[in-house]
């Protein structure tokens, strides 16, 4: 029988005694998807359902419930052929938002509610950004804005309880630091629009969770500093030899926390998007894609962690409302095997760090610039348009199955328990050496990722866990470059852009064909892991029995 202790089980891995300790499920506390009409759509709910089947997705954010085809604010009554008669008062309608987030709640999850964009009739300019054309100014007239904000948060109240809604996180916007993208104000007026917002859902009640100031990226350089955007400031960011000898810093996180302390503004959470890529502009005016190394993540949330326990909130949660490989949603890196194992190694190497680092998105139903063009386009998702799962799906699967207690961990991989059933399991990968630790950079085409198949060389996974029961089999399965590749069938069959429907069914065969395997424990207690990943591959072990 398997030995148990005071803490649980006590386990030795390479014939040394676990020393256990705390392994937080980051990766799966939040995901992300494109906007909130985006929702209502049947295949969207689908694999959002099949997702949090799989993958345990707490909570999932997304843009534009207050976007104008969601219809929460009415200043008139819409005319069809007829005249749109303005009403004598604004009108708030919540059956669009009701849909999407009884779908959501009824999934077992939680939103993690990005309050924007400006409604238009609230707007001070329009049509600012993306296809379906967010409104993303400062409001008309505050007062409106805060009464939006109060009769929304009150409706979700009244619909679904307070004690629930307490649960919820409120964010103020989306990446008000790119002016005239996603907001058109300065940063002030965006510190103006988080005080009154935070005062009013307070006001509401003190226990409702709120923060901010979700801005993007980290910067090496004073382009932030000021009200808006300074290209004049990248300059020797554009032009350094080693991007990562540079040091990136957060944007408006101090200034945010200074401008709430000064003022006694509550911050429950800092949020922020910490993709490890920028652009930058050079002395003569083009933009300069660069690419940050595989550990600039965990760099930079080390260095987030650092500012807020220093700061006057060290018990604000902290959370990545965005991240990814890259922050385009026509990178063809984000469809293939290497997005996985880069995301593995990242998610691990940061568990401790924030309270949430949520992927950019569960799905390639996302319309910011159009549908994409073709069922792998280099769309966010970790499921394609059709419903294929990704390399990326399965890499989330893995890291779901992981314990909560971690037993081991090496450059390679961890090994945990599950605090509740004991239940060992493990995940593996190969981030190849010859990378040197280089991150991915994107690119604009499928075959363009595929030199990074050459990239070697394989790695050998050995590790002995004794302590476990006699007779228990664990179920092994890697992906890798033969195994789980569905971008790489696509591209084998052709590339088609409209494929048919037996088409679909191969790809969809092809994506879940993992290598499989079982291994069994012997009556020695003492399970012998050895195996050979090859270049890319990620692994994982679970206790089937």
């Amino acid at each position: 029988m398997t030995s148990v202790g005071v803490s649980g089980p006590r386990f030795r891995i390479d014939g040394r005694l676990c020393d256990e300790s705390v392994l937080p499920h980051t990766w799966t506390w939040c995901i992300g998807a494109g906007r909130a009409n985006e929702a209502l759509r049947a295949d969207w709910q689908r694999q959002f359902a099949e997702v949090v089947a799989a993958s345990g997705f707490r909570y999932i954010r997304f843009h534009g419930v207050f976007h104008d085809d969601m219809f929460v604010y009415r200043e008139s009554d819409g005319g069809g052929f007829g005249p749109n008669a303005p009403l004598a008062e604004p009108v708030y309608t919540f059956s669009y938002v009701d849909k999407v987030f009884d779908f959501i709640v009824d999934q077992g999850v939680r939103p993690f509610v990005e309050l924007g964009f400006m409604p238009r009739e609230l707007a001070t300019k329009t049509d600012t950004v993306f296809w379906w054309g967010a409104h993303c100014s400062p409001p008309k007239d505050m007062a409106r804005w805060v009464e939006l904000v109060t009769r929304s948060v009150e409706h979700w109240i009244d619909r679904y309880g307070l004690d629930e809604v307490r649960q919820w996180r409120f964010e103020v916007w989306n990446e008000p630091n790119l002016v005239p993208h996603f907001w058109t104000g300065t940063r002030t007026e965006y510190f103006e629009l988080y005080e009154h917002t935070v005062r009013a859902i307070k006001q509401i009640d003190p226990a409702l969770q709120v923060g901010g100031p979700a801005t993007s990226v980290f910067v090496p350089d004073d382009r932030y500093k000021g009200e808006v955007e300074d290209r004049s400031a990248m300059r020797e960011t554009a032009a350094a030899a080693d991007v990562d000898a540079l040091d990136w810093r957060p944007v408006w996180i101090e200034e945010f926390i200074a401008w709430c302390a000064e003022r006694d503004l509550p911050i429950d959470f800092i949020s922020t998007h910490t993709y490890p890529t920028d652009f930058a502009f050079g002395a003569d005016g083009e933009a300069v894609p660069i690419t940050r190394y595989a550990d600039a993540t965990f760099d930079d949330l080390t260095l987030l962690r650092e500012l807020v326990n220093k700061s006057p909130y060290p018990d604000a949660e902290i959370h990545i409302t965005e991240w990814s490989t890259s922050p385009s949603s026509r990178d063809f890196i984000h469809d293939t095997l290497f997005a996985a194992t880069y995301i593995t190694r990242a998610y691990l190497r940061c568990a401790t760090l924030a309270d949430s680092i949520s992927y950019w998105t569960f799905t390639d139903v996302f319309e910011e610039g159009g549908a994409g063009i073709g069922p792998f386009h280099g769309g966010f998702g970790v499921v394609n348009e059709a419903g294929v799962h990704k390399p990326t799906f399965h890499a989330f699967r893995m890291l779901e199955r992981l314990g909560d207690r971690l037993l081991l961990s090496t450059p390679d991989g961890v090994v945990t328990r599950d605090s509740r059933t004991s239940a060992v399991s493990a995940v593996f990968y190969n981030y190849p050496d010859d990378m040197a630790l280089k991150g991915l950079r994107s690119v604009n085409s499928y075959p363009a990722t595929r030199e990074l198949a050459e990239v070697g060389p394989s790695r050998r996974i050995h590790h002995s866990i004794g302590g476990l029961e006699p007779g228990t089999t664990f179920l092994v399965e890697i992906m890798d470059w033969e195994h789980g590749n569905p971008a790489e069938a696509w591209h084998r069959l052709g590339a088609p852009v409209n494929p048919s429907r037996a088409e679909i069914d191969h790809l969809n065969t092809v994506a879940d064909a993992l290598l499989r395997h079982t291994l069994t424990v012997p009556p020695t207690g003492i399970l012998d892991l050895d195996i050979d990943l090859p270049p890319w591959a990620v692994m994982s072990l679970t206790q089937s029995s």
